[in-house]
């Protein structure tokens, strides 16, 4: 019989570092006693875990948390000049980035740095600087939990969207993902260079793949807070999309709101414009606050609770709602 460890705290296991605790935990490092535990405990709520550096605790749970630290790096096939690698769910993300510089393997190196694991990256289809994990994604290996069967998801199946898939919307709390197939170059070539702090980085220059991952690290750390050191989920919020009619009367009130394209008639307003422009950013409220540099990242300024950041987030929400009129999601998974 699988034995669990109880009444474990999850601070530990956040990046905000935030006190809650778990009735239950389990650190999963076999697939096969992962489905063996599923079978001797069918009715207790189950909560999934991996880096934790996409979520914010607010209470206690009454369940099991499974830790997601199953490891390994594959490649599955090498064609043309195309690379199929397998890595598993409780893989660092950034790390596995650095094990693809490495092997000199491009499609990754604008997501360095990104915090969490890569079981969790299909979760909220990471993004950053121009590039989605979509753009490299193969395929997914997951156990299905209704069924207790293991199955293979494509892209396409994945219903991959801006922060989003099927994993974190109407199949929420169906699959649990245990290893991503990327399909990488073997051969890399035309790096993406549309964020603007890359474009004149690298004007009329042709970078490697490593030029790049680094530019995108210093570019990460001049703007956004080390958990290790700050508490914090990266980015709280999506940046809104809305259409363009709807940007052009806001234009009209406040002159110097920037916005990108963001597909037919629509286009993309930076969240972090509209929070700094109310005047959040660098304010304290409790232990809770904003960082000085990035208005879209909230942090915990030493013992906040989970749900003082909570609190904060929902009177952004409010304020700019009533300001202008726009409605700004959650990218941080409530839990």
């Amino acid at each position: 019989m699988l034995r669990f460890e109880e009444n474990i705290s999850l601070k530990p296991f956040n990046t905000f570092g935030v006190e809650a605790f778990t009735k239950f935990f389990y650190e999963v490092t076999d697939l096969e006693k992962l489905k063996l535990l599923f079978k001797s405990a069918p009715e207790l709520p189950i909560r999934i875990l991996g880096g934790g550096s996409n979520i914010l605790f607010t209470k206690n749970f009454d369940g099991l948390t499974l830790l997601m630290a199953t490891k390994g790096i594959k490649v599955l096939e090498e064609k043309n000049n195309k690379v199929r690698v397998e890595v598993q769910a409780g893989e660092n993300w950034h790390e596995f980035v650095l094990w693809c510089l490495k092997q000199n393997y491009g499609g990754v190196e604008n997501l360095a740095l990104i915090p969490g694991s890569v079981g969790a990256a299909p979760l909220q289809n990471i993004g950053a600087y121009g590039v989605e994990l979509s753009t490299v994604f193969y395929s997914c290996k997951v156990i299905n939990l209704h069924t207790l069967e293991e199955e293979i998801l494509d892209k396409k199946a994945c219903e991959f969207d801006y922060r989003s898939s099927l994993f974190k919307t109407h199949q929420k709390g169906k699959y649990l993902i245990c290893a991503v197939t990327f399909e990488l170059q073997k051969k890399p070539h035309q790096p993406v260079l549309s964020y603007a702090g890359l474009k004149s980085r690298f004007e009329n220059k042709n970078p490697t793949i490593q030029q790049v991952a680094e530019a995108v690290i210093e570019i990460r750390q001049s703007k956004l807070p080390d958990p290790k050191l700050l508490g914090n989920g990266g980015s709280f919020f999506k940046n809104p999309v809305v259409k363009e009619s709807v940007y052009k009367a806001l234009k009209l009130k406040f002159t110097k709101l920037p916005c990108y394209p963001s597909g037919k008639g629509q286009v993309k307003i930076p969240a972090a414009w509209l929070i700094d422009y109310l005047g959040y950013k660098g304010r304290q409220f409790g232990q809770a606050g904003v960082h000085q540099n990035q208005a879209l990242v909230l942090v915990n300024l030493g013992e906040a609770k989970g749900s003082e950041i909570l609190k904060l987030a929902e009177n952004i929400q409010k304020e700019v709602k009533s300001y202008f009129g726009i409605t700004l999601e959650m990218e941080v998974n409530i839990l």
